[in-house]
């Protein structure tokens, strides 16, 4: 019988839990090396357990589990969790979109699968939801959609239409469909954005520092994106509306 493998201090974030048993949990974290991985935390759910305070969601860990035998196992043994500190849990408006990205990650991300860079965009999403973020928070999501979308083949490239590869006219409107890429903007179609803007977006995304720089590109142009961003990653989810965003639509209609 192989002997187990231990994987030790991994930073990671719990994208969700579920019971598993009367005392245990079952989560689905995001690891820094590891990508998304599944993990039994046995009797986590006791009073005195000391996974009891620390697997909450939106906070940085470190982590230690094994994987049995070759690693193959769908669900590994989580051994310990240490908080990291440097910020408290967001709140209200800021929570429910911490809740959404971690959904789209749930929905998109296979499991051991690593995105380092996506990982550190995501640490760097939720200390801004932690702060007062004021008015980056719009900016923030649109920027992590897009790095999502990149980082994982289903964003076509900004700087040239999808279909034609023929390059976007500066100050012509384009808009980003789900089969159809990036097109010219029909009358019918309520967003969109110029092509300088497009590229300025496909820059952001090639520049070393992609976070920094998408988010700064994405500031002036958020409230045009979010309408395109979200049919995509819809389509891509393959299902009806997030959860997330539905509670978010009937919380605004109370």
């Amino acid at each position: 019988m192989a002997a187990a493998k231990r994987i030790s201090d991994e930073p990671a974030f719990v994208l969700h839990s579920y019971d598993w048993s009367e005392s245990s949990l079952i989560l689905e974290a995001f690891c820094r090396r590891q990508g998304r991985v599944a993990l039994v935390a046995k009797g986590a759910k006791k009073p005195s357990s000391n996974f009891r305070p620390v697997l909450l969601p939106l906070q940085p860990l470190l982590v230690t589990y094994t994987l049995t035998g070759d690693g193959s196992a769908d669900i590994h043994t989580l051994k310990g969790a240490e908080w990291v500190g440097g910020h408290v849990m967001p709140t209200g408006d800021a929570l429910l979109s911490g809740m959404y990205l971690n959904e789209l990650l749930l929905r998109l991300l296979a499991r051991a699968d690593p995105h380092v860079a996506l990982f550190d965009a995501y640490a760097g999403v939720v200390r801004v939801l932690a702060s007062e973020h004021g008015d980056a928070l719009e900016p923030v999501l649109r920027s992590f959609e897009l790095l999502l979308l990149r980082e994982i083949g289903l964003l076509p490239g900004l700087d040239a239409q999808t279909m034609t590869l023929e390059p976007l006219g500066a100050s012509v409107r384009y808009t980003l469909v789900p089969e159809g890429g990036l097109r010219a903007a029909s009358p019918a179609d309520r967003a969109g954005l110029l092509g300088s803007q497009w590229q300025a977006l496909q820059s952001a995304l090639d520049d070393a520092a992609s976070y920094t720089a998408t988010l700064r590109a994405c500031a002036p142009v958020a409230a045009e994106l979010k309408p395109q961003l979200r049919t995509l990653l819809q389509y891509h989810c393959g299902s009806p509306t997030l959860r997330t965003r539905q509670l978010m639509i009937d919380l605004q209609a109370l």
